[in-house]
Order: structure tokens, then C-alpha cells, then sequence
């Protein structure tokens, strides 16, 4: 009897825990070799980047293995400007971006770097 119970509940755990995620921002992981020093976000394909999201991080930079909260971004398939500590801009796209989740950028995913 005690086992049907626990078997009911889980789901209500799953969505309940599902729930508290979406309150949580989405949160960008730097697995770069390379320091953020500025990130634009904008949908995917559409070349409208907003504003800087390394101001959210108490040094304005996101060093390797750091996690910056993203704010002002919904669910969805966004492009990625990233300005690089070493003078390169890089672009990584079509990255899905989920309420409460974090993602990752690896080295592999910066694409038309270019200098400035």
C-alpha cells in the first residue's frame, strides 16, 4: 500500500520540481579556453543582439568554468555574440536556452571569430 502511494506522488514531485526550474533564470557556463568579457543574446537568426550580460557578473568577465545568470531571456533558439579577453569577437548560434537550465559553450561552438 505504501509503495502505490509513492508511485502517485512521484509525478507531482517531477512537475513540482519542473515548476521551481522555470522560476530560476537560465544560466550561461563558459567552457571556453577564453574569458567573456561581453555576451549579446538574440534569436536565432534574427541579428538583433541586446545588451551585455557579463554586467550580471561582479567583475564584468566570465573566466573559464564560471557561470553568468542570464537575464531577460525566455525559452528559445538564440544566437550568441561573444567578446573574447583576447580581442576576438565569435559567434555561437542556434544554442537552446531553457528557463532554470544551464549551457554550455565550448571552444568548438565559436564560430566567424574575427579581431577587432
Amino acid at each position: 500500500m505504501k509503495s502505490s502511494a509513492a508511485i502517485l506522488l512521484l509525478p507531482a514531485c517531477i512537475v513540482a520540481a519542473d515548476a521551481f526550474a522555470a522560476d530560476k533564470p537560465p544560466q550561461f557556463w563558459n567552457l571556453t579556453t577564453s574569458t567573456v568579457t561581453k555576451l549579446e543574446v538574440s534569436r536565432a537568426g534574427a541579428n538583433a543582439f541586446q545588451s551585455n550580460q557579463t554586467v550580471n557578473d561582479p567583475d564584468g568577465a566570465v573566466e573559464h568554468d564560471e557561470r553568468l545568470k542570464i537575464t531577460g531571456v525566455e525559452s528559445g533558439v538564440y544566437d550568441l555574440r561573444l567578446t573574447l579577453k583576447d580581442g576576438r569577437t565569435c559567434f555561437a548560434r542556434n544554442v537552446h536556452i531553457l528557463q532554470g537550465k544551464p549551457f554550455a559553450i565550448e571552444d568548438k561552438d565559436l564560430k566567424d571569430c574575427s579581431t577587432s
